[in-house]
């Protein structure tokens, strides 16, 4: 029986949210012991009266130092590229000996100001924060990851086994040498390297299955359907090949559109409320 795309979208959840989706606590500190040495030596500076000074003999005895200070400006990349009065500056923090043009970054950062004047009491719990307000710039990824994750548990539900039975993050040309399949119409002969999510292989068919979540909107939702529409046409022609899209959230609202002309041409796209009335066992055959 056909369905009806507005009572399918009208089942669409807002949220698949857990826990470490808003804060990941685990990397936070994971990511902040692999600084705290160094913070600590840091630490000593607090209120230091002769800041500059303080520093270059701080910096003389331990030169790793270097390595936690783009985290005190809220900065993960260990190259750090400025303009300084029309002079463009490369700070590599992972090998910097340069005392005069780290301290120049410091002083023109405002950190010696923070360190000095007891704008901090603790590096450690400074860059603590610091972190957790990096993690939630993650969000959108994590959002992603949490799908695959929950797409994941019911492929193994239907007893599909990874790397034996289903496959994780599969490039198409590895698909291809895998199983002696020509897919060459979904990468516009070989120029596109297309991976897919999950590739679960059964007895009569190769099923590459797409997953996606959206709490909001975005012109990116337009642009994944008709990517997807494409997909799911072009996979018709191919033997023994299926495309699978599982996706879900209020952001596909804005673009309802867009996903309906993929809905209108696509047999195999589903949602959560599907997953969970078991449906994957009625696709992968």
């Amino acid at each position: 029986m056909k369905r009806n795309f507005n009572e399918w979208l009208n089942t669409f959840t807002d949220s698949i949210a857990t826990y470490e989706y808003y804060t990941d606590f685990k990397v936070v500190y994971r990511n902040i012991d692999k600084l705290k040495v160094e913070l600590n030596i840091m630490n000593s500076l607090i209120g230091s009266k002769n800041i500059e000074n303080d520093f270059d003999i701080l910096f003389k005895k331990y030169p790793e130092i270097r390595k936690c200070i783009p985290l005190l400006i809220a900065v993960r990349e260990n190259e750090i590229k400025v303009i300084d009065e029309g002079e463009k500056l490369k700070y590599n923090f992972t090998n910097i000996n340069d005392i005069e043009l780290l301290k120049r970054f410091m002083r023109k950062t405002g950190l010696f100001d923070l360190i000095s004047n007891h704008l901090v009491n603790n590096l450690v719990d400074y860059a603590t924060g610091v972190e957790v307000g990096l993690g939630s710039n993650g969000r959108k990824n994590r959002g992603g990851h949490l799908m695959e994750s929950i797409l994941q548990k019911f492929i193994e539900k239907e007893g599909f086994i990874f790397n034996q039975t289903y496959f994780k993050e599969m490039y198409l040309k590895d698909i291809e040498t895998k199983w002696n399949i020509n897919l060459s119409s979904l990468s516009n002969l070989g120029k596109v390297a297309k991976r897919f999510d999950y590739v679960v292989k059964t007895k009569n068919c190769i099923y590459a299955i797409e997953t996606n979540f959206y709490a909001g909107g975005g012109s990116k939702l337009n642009e994944t359907a008709r990517s997807y529409k494409m997909i799911a046409q072009e996979s018709k022609n191919i033997k023994g090949f299926a495309f699978v899209w599982i996706t879900d959230g209020i952001g596909w609202i804005s673009a309802k559109h867009n996903l309906e002309e993929t809905f209108d041409v696509m047999e195999n796209i589903y949602n959560l409320k599907e997953l969970s009335e078991g449906k994957l066992k009625d696709v992968l055959k």
